[in-house]
């Protein structure tokens, strides 16, 4: 493919460039990152010159004004030196954590646990180890986006409701810390049966998920999905998170208020700014380059800096030590004996509680869980995609992702976390705040997972992040998914009544009604256990209300395809999208499989198998007129 080769030092290597599908004029978006980089407007000894357009509606863009803010420092396919994967990966790390480490600490209540710090910690090592397991799968054989997979709050409610069941009703002694003996055999089996029950739950009901993803059925209902179902999906995801974040944020709303304050001050305020950092390569030997440190790390700068506030506060004994006091969640020691008790190293191994046990309505329960967990990871897809410049995802790899979930929370099940895996939907919003897309980023994760699932000690020392801090980054996060959410309306036509009506209606109905089931639970009672957990977690799951009325009603009310967004929507799709040189590139095998599949033409049939492209990945118009938005950018090393 032809492109402009710059000389500098050495002979050029060979950059390509991923822009978004549906923008008019890339042309104008390459020509100008190429026009700031010969002018010495960045270095690019060490971002390398990777800056892309983010999809966009289809209308052509102004060279001069607002590109910048649509430019990603890393896309999809790129690979950031070494030591920003750490970094970048730390942070997503940091994003994921208030989410993963609250799980088992919910469900500790349900298991009889709360007396027995060092079987938390356990508990906290085993979902960090096994997200960081399922990270990796998912970005290597799944939906290969840079999304990050951690335990699920759509398992912790009918989790929650299986142990409240009288059965599994916490013995009286279990309650009083005096009482407590953690080495003891009795307590042993009493916290390990119920949690050997909600492993065979969990076991059982990720079986579905597996067959749904693999099978194909999610990616033929996609075709059936447009905007007006995607957009109060994706948004209900943040919006739904307010009373999290805000119960966070609420112990101690200076700190939180100094967390958002610092994110919003790095993202958008200082992006622009670039900081000297020391750099090394065999030409210029040691040298200071540039980098935009505060646009690709916002959100771990603010966490650390408000986190080592927070140490020094509880130093100096400024934040309150009486529990009864406003600000004492704000401390930063008061979880030092998870610190103390947690070993150096440990190893999670599936079965560590014993053989897991199956019961009927823990697999209903946890069957309606993994239903909304689907349909949120749908959402999520679209949302990670649009944010890292990303091509739509084709129907292959929705259906690989999927089934891979499926698989994590087997694996889930089997580790015995108590809970499953999905999609994060704060990492999602991580990557618009800090415009790094790269997919090895979150490899980097993945491995820094497992690495925190290993090593007890690090794990438990993350446990110290005082919750005013995540609430602070909540607050930042959550909004960037609303806001990702409603970005989808630009396809539709928001000047049809019919339009306004579906939005309107699918957004209050996924807030009023969730919220009105939580404050009445009693008032679903069919007579059937079973049933009435289901809809229980349903109901109150504003992703699934949400998404449920926008896809009936976008289905069934007249309207025409352009009025609805369909045309624009499924552009990429309609014209094959999977067979372009963009999406091959995302969303293909690693290893060179999918070339291999493709001597086999039979496997095209295979619904998540990517469909056979003979010898390579042909382009949709001749090279010479070629628009899309793949160049190469040669830079000198």
């Amino acid at each position: 493919m032809d492109g402009r080769a710059v000389q500098g030092q050495g002979e050029p290597r060979l950059y390509p460039i991923v822009a978004g599908i549906g923008s008019t004029n890339h042309v104008k978006g390459i020509q100008w990152a190429l026009d700031e980089w010969m002018d010495g407007w960045m270095d690019g000894t060490l971002l390398e010159g990777r800056f892309c357009d983010l999809p966009d509606s289809g209308e052509d863009l102004d060279s001069s004004i607002d590109e910048d803010n649509n430019k990603l420092a890393y896309c999809v396919t790129d690979v950031p030196p070494w030591y920003l994967c750490i970094l970048l990966g730390t942070q997503h790390c940091l994003t994921a954590f208030g989410g993963i480490i609250a799980i088992p600490l919910i469900l500790s209540q349900g298991l009889c646990l709360q007396h027995d710090g060092l079987t938390q910690s356990h508990l906290i090592s085993t979902i960090f180890f096994v997200s960081g397991i399922c990270t990796l799968l998912q970005v290597t054989f799944g939906i290969r986006l840079p999304i990050l997979q951690g335990g699920t709050f759509t398992l912790l409610a009918p989790s929650m409701a299986m142990l409240s069941m009288p059965e599994w009703t916490c013995p009286a002694w279990t309650q009083n810390a005096s009482l407590v003996n953690t080495s003891s055999v009795e307590f042993i089996e009493v916290w390990q049966s119920r949690m050997r029950a909600l492993q065979g739950s969990i076991i059982v009901g990720s079986l579905f998920q597996v067959f749904v993803g693999f099978s194909g059925l999610i990616g033929l209902f996609v075709r059936f999905i447009g905007p007006l179902t995607i957009a109060p999906t994706i948004s209900l995801i943040g919006l739904s998170l307010f009373d999290s974040a805000g119960s966070s944020a609420g112990n101690h709303w200076g700190i939180s208020s100094m967390t958002t304050a610092l994110i919003i001050l790095f993202s958008q305020y200082l992006r622009h700014i670039s900081v000297p950092f020391p750099t090394y390569n065999k030409h210029k030997k040691l040298h200071t380059s540039r980098i935009y440190l505060f646009q690709i790390l916002p959100v771990l700068l603010g966490i650390t800096l408000s986190w080592l506030i927070c140490y020094i506060l509880t130093t100096c004994n400024v934040l309150p030590a009486d529990p009864d006091h406003y600000g004492y969640l704000a401390r930063t020691d008061l979880k030092g004996n998870v610190i103390e008790q947690a070993p150096w190293l440990t190893f999670p191994y599936p079965g560590q509680w014993g053989i897991p046990t199956v019961s009927l309505a823990g697999v209903v329960g946890i069957l309606a869980g993994v239903i909304s967990s689907m349909i949120e990871s749908v959402g999520d897809y679209h949302a990670c995609a649009r944010l890292s410049g990303a091509p739509p995802p084709p129907k292959h790899a929705i259906n690989r992702g999927i089934g891979i979930e499926g698989l994590g929370c087997l694996l889930a099940g089997a580790w015995g976390t108590g809970n499953g895996t999905t999609s994060y939907s704060e990492n999602v919003g991580a990557l618009g705040i800090t415009k790094v897309g790269s997919r090895v980023v979150i490899v980097a994760s993945g491995v820094l997972m497992i690495v925190m699932g290993v090593l007890g000690k690090v794990g438990a020392i993350f446990t110290t992040i005082p919750s005013p801090v995540m609430g602070g980054m909540f607050m930042v996060m959550f909004g960037v998914i609303c806001a990702a959410g409603v970005s989808n309306l630009q396809y539709t036509d928001m000047n049809s009544s019919r339009n306004i009506f579906i939005f309107g209606f699918s957004m209050f109905s996924g807030l009023v009604i969730p919220n009105w089931i939580l404050k009445n639970p009693k008032a679903i009672a069919t007579g059937v256990v079973e049933l009435d957990q289901m809809l229980q977690v349903l109901l109150t799951t504003s992703m699934f209300v949400g998404g449920f009325f926008g896809f009936i009603l976008d289905n069934t009310v007249p309207g025409t395809k352009q009025e609805r967004g369909i045309l624009a929507w499924n552009k990429a799709h309609e014209d094959d999208c999977s067979n372009t040189l963009e999406s091959g590139e995302v969303y293909s095998l690693p290893f060179g499989i999918t070339a291999y599949f493709s001597t086999f033409s039979w496997l095209r049939y295979i619904p998540f198998c990517p469909p056979g492209l003979q010898n390579s990945l042909e382009p949709k118009q001749p090279l010479e007129n070629l628009q899309t938005p793949q160049f190469n950018i040669g830079i000198g090393p």
